[in-house]
């Protein structure tokens, strides 16, 4: 006599299946947070600051690419101007929190009005994403007019500038020697809550007929504009909003390492941006984090590795060497235009044939029709 067990391994994925696409979307929202809340919380009780510190850095590098994944991947532009806007913030930040009693020693030829100033970390953080924004509004008119290769050179120029202009500032900004001892106010948590603001935000917008006329642009600028879509108006939205959260990105950047100078926000950093984009898929909110996820934890893996053989620049070498491999044989990243689907991941595959929970009903349907 054969025993079965009460539920086998297809039914137990069936059950799960028919769970997942039947919970409302809210609720599996509210469980995803949770899940990410414990997590945190278990980060927080058992690892060292170090392991604190890698996993605070790819919570900003999430806030990173999924804004900039808003005008890359979603409106169809190539902006490489994030790291210039991540210096407004970091800067403008910095200067209101850092201590009024210190700021004679580290900042002495402050003007009067802002020597003075020294407002809490968070409201701090939100001005230096506003002033991020303005630059953004400020740039957006005349080079957002420009596409492709062209756009790319002038929002690089953007960098170049914003870190001329901070070495040359000299008394507020320290020039070249950048300001040290700020306020490690930056925690887990804040990192984690704009992280999760940053992706809502960004989801709401491309599930919006706002986000649809993004996707339009991306697709044809000239079919969108005769179908009555403000080329200027969208890509200037969309330009403003990965701007602030850039903004946002820097000041809690600034707030974790403790010390920043005019080369903290420079080329490299921009091209680490659009190698996690491209590499976790252009188009997807998801992709977006996948490849922050993955290229930050890369690279702090071969960290040591560069360091012990004395080869520098091999987590440069190494992550071209995934981007040309990645463009050549997936140009459209991991995800693509896909996002994460809970109800696909419990799909049961089998001999290469993906089974969905009512392939035996659905084979029984077709075989009861053959024999009428």
């Amino acid at each position: 006599m054969e025993l079965r067990p009460f539920i086998d391994y297809f039914s137990l994925r069936r059950l799960i299946y028919r769970f997942v696409t039947w919970m409302p979307l809210r609720w599996m929202t509210l469980a995803m947070l949770l899940l990410l809340t414990g997590m945190l919380a278990l980060a927080q009780a058992f690892l060292n600051p170090y392991y604190l510190s890698i996993i605070e850095f790819i919570g900003i590098y999430i806030i990173l690419t999924v804004s900039l994944n808003l005008t890359n991947g979603f409106t169809g532009l190539f902006s490489l101007g994030h790291p210039g806007f991540m210096a407004i913030g970091a800067y403008v930040a910095t200067l209101l929190t850092f201590p009024v009693a210190r700021k004679p020693l580290m900042l002495p030829n402050l003007p009067a009005w802002l020597a003075h100033i020294e407002i809490p970390f968070l409201p701090a953080l939100i001005t230096g994403g506003i002033a991020a924004s303005i630059a953004a509004v400020v740039i957006g008119f005349p080079v957002l007019r420009l596409r492709g290769h062209y756009l790319a050179l002038a929002t690089l120029g953007f960098i170049i500038i914003m870190s001329n202009l901070i070495t040359n500032l000299r008394d507020i900004t320290r020039g070249p020697l950048g300001i040290n001892g700020i306020p490690a106010a930056t925690t887990i948590w804040l990192v984690f809550g704009w992280a999760v603001i940053t992706v809502y935000v960004c989801w709401r917008i491309l599930n919006s007929s706002f986000g649809r006329a993004l996707l339009a642009i991306r697709e044809d600028e000239v079919a969108a504009s005769v179908m009555g879509i403000h080329l200027t108006k969208y890509k200037l939205f969309a330009f403003v909003t990965g701007a602030f959260f850039a903004g946002i990105a820097g000041g809690l950047w600034a707030h974790l390492v403790t010390a920043i100078t005019p080369r903290t926000f420079w080329v490299p950093m921009a091209f680490n941006l659009v190698v996690m984009v491209v590499i976790g898929g252009s188009g997807s909110i998801t992709g977006a984090i996948i490849g922050a996820a993955v290229m930050s934890v890369l690279a702090e893996l071969l960290r040591p590795i560069e360091t012990t053989l004395g080869l520098y620049g091999l987590i440069q070498l190494i992550t071209a060497t995934i981007l040309i491999v990645i463009l050549i044989y997936r140009p459209e990243g991991i995800m693509g235009h896909n996002e994460l689907n809970l109800a696909a991941l419990v799909k049961v595959r089998s001999f290469g044939v993906s089974r969905s929970p009512s392939a035996p009903e659905d084979a029984k349907e077709g075989e009861n029709r053959r024999r009428t």
